[in-house]
């Protein structure tokens, strides 16, 4: 069985790293190099930065914090934001990146999957889908994940009304990874929204990561199990010191989900 794994969100802006609750009220919160470093060295298992202000200003994540950040670690990188282009992805790759992190401009142009996929492998491909419930459906038909609409623009802009439809799309065009973040959860610690991401890993065969809403080990514990995600991502309880890496991993092992722990042995 793959071990289950446990992903540090950066939400940089300007060089910085931010945190808000559903992408509003952006505050920093430190030096992403330096976060980096410290979730690396108490064995998270890869780090996600996301630059939250490059599809605003039309342009790609800043490549010397992408840099910065490359140097200090020895986990996967992935990095988001303002990819347009292959030749923008190539740019992240280059500066250190593992794997790109498309939203935007995927919905926009979804064949920018398939050529991201053709020049670095899909395995090099995730797509981040932020997903948002929609208020009109009942609360029964939510659990087939078809009542969440999909958002662009850092979930400024709905741009399509089906969040497992999307998935599926981009699975059938190369998409290696799916990025899955709950808008109704994100930073508010309330648990992650388990209907939507089981929905989700039911319709692909993909790896899911799970987003928005980790507040207490045992919501990692039930979105990894009744959430069926292959890997759980936060961002608040790790730069507030709420809870430490190895803690909650040790809390999932105990529990007998299969996780990789310091020593690089999957329990």
């Amino acid at each position: 069985m793959l071990a289950k794994r446990i992903i540090a969100c950066l939400d940089v802006r300007d060089g910085h790293v931010v945190k808000g609750v559903k992408f509003a009220g952006l505050r920093e919160v430190g030096d992403p190099a330096a976060l980096a470093s410290g979730y690396a060295e108490a064995g998270i298992d890869e780090i996600v930065v996301l630059d939250v202000t490059a599809t605003f200003e039309s342009r790609t994540a800043l490549i010397a914090t992408i840099e910065r950040v490359a140097r200090t670690i020895f986990v996967p990188l992935t990095v988001g934001g303002g990819v347009r282009s292959v030749d923008d992805a190539a740019r992240i790759i280059d500066a250190g990146a593992d794997k790109i992190s498309v939203n935007s401009a995927a919905l926009r142009d979804p064949s920018l999957i398939t050529r991201l996929a053709d020049r670095f492998g899909r395995q090099a491909v995730v797509v981040a889908i932020d997903a948002r419930r929609r208020g009109d459906l009942k609360v029964d038909a939510q659990i087939n994940g078809r009542s969440y609409d999909v958002l662009s623009r850092s979930g400024t802009t709905v741009e399509r009304s089906d969040a497992v439809a999307w998935s599926q799309e981009a699975e059938a065009r190369g998409a290696g990874e799916i990025l899955l973040t709950s808008m109704d959860r994100d930073g508010t610690k309330r648990g992650f929204d388990c209907d939507l991401t089981a929905a989700v890993c039911a319709a692909v065969g993909l790896p899911v990561i799970a987003s928005g809403g980790g507040g207490t080990p045992e919501d990692f514990a039930a979105v990894l199990t009744t959430g069926r995600a292959d890997a759980a991502l936060a961002a608040s309880i790790f730069h507030r010191g709420e809870i430490s890496v190895s803690a909650l991993k040790r809390y999932l092992a105990d529990r007998g989900l299969p996780m990789r722990l310091e020593s690089g042995v999957s329990c």
